[in-house]
């Protein structure tokens, strides 16, 4: 299970007349069981992608802990973390003068567990699993489209075997119908490969579409948490500014 226990985070800014510290997140609590997907919703500014870089070790909290499965995560130990990411910016999480065959190779490669031999055949197998033929293997990230680029962001991200995956508005750049068909293959391989994922979000339809459980993040806080049968009938008053407002774009 992924715990996030009471945490803490600020930084520090320098003005004129000093320094002050800005509270970015504060007594953020939450489980993750295996197997599921946990939505937080936010808007732009809310602490949601320092939330998602705590989880994954990148920054520490100021108080409290991350566990998976009871053992701290450190960025230090990423090959044993087992919690991998995938980020709203695919086209800069892809080395442009690789091509995706190597981008795989590198993932692959830093897991450990596959030998030289098998690289190809493995990366040939991850494609598959992502809805890419092996032509895609000579391609370098220009030639290709924002689903196709992010199925392969997706790829390397399960290379890793992870248990959870991040996903930071990791389809919010894409168009609709190709944000339908990424959730569709995430639902898949959370199945397949008995995955949990951390579905950060602005986006109250998507997260409905492939949560099991949804926190309303606000100014760095929990503000509600409830299902998302729940959430259209909630009496919080925030949670319903934020549906207002995306029922009236």
């Amino acid at each position: 299970m992924l715990k996030v226990s009471v945490i803490d985070k600020s930084y520090k800014r320098t003005q004129f007349f000093g320094s002050q510290r800005k509270q970015i997140i504060q007594d953020v609590h939450f489980d993750c069981p295996s197997n599921t997907t946990l939505g937080i919703i936010g808007e732009s500014g809310s602490g949601k992608t320092t939330l998602a870089r705590m989880i994954l070790g990148i920054e520490k909290p100021d108080k409290g802990s991350v566990t998976l499965d009871g053992k701290p995560i450190h960025r230090r130990n990423a090959r044993e973390n087992k919690i991998s990411a995938v980020f709203q910016d695919y086209v800069s999480s892809l080395h442009p003068f690789h091509t995706v065959q190597k981008l795989l190779y590198e993932v692959l490669a830093f897991s450990g567990e596959v030998s030289r031999g098998s690289l190809k055949e493995k990366s040939i197998q991850l494609l598959k699993e992502v809805g890419l033929s092996v032509a895609y293997l000579d391609k370098y990230p220009h030639m290709l489209s924002g689903g196709e680029a992010q199925r392969v962001a997706i790829a390397r991200a399960i290379a890793l075997k992870p248990k959870y995956i991040v996903l930071d508005e990791a389809i919010s750049s894409l168009d609709m119908s190709i944000q339908t068909q990424i959730l569709d293959l995430l639902i898949r391989l959370r199945e397949t490969r008995e995955l949990s994922f951390i579905f950060i979000t602005h986006d109250i339809q998507v997260a409905t579409y492939i949560c099991d459980d949804l926190i309303i993040f606000k100014n760095g806080t929990i503000e509600a948490q409830m299902t998302p049968k729940e959430l259209y009938s909630t009496e919080n008053t925030y949670t319903r500014e934020l549906i207002d407002k995306q029922l009236s774009l």
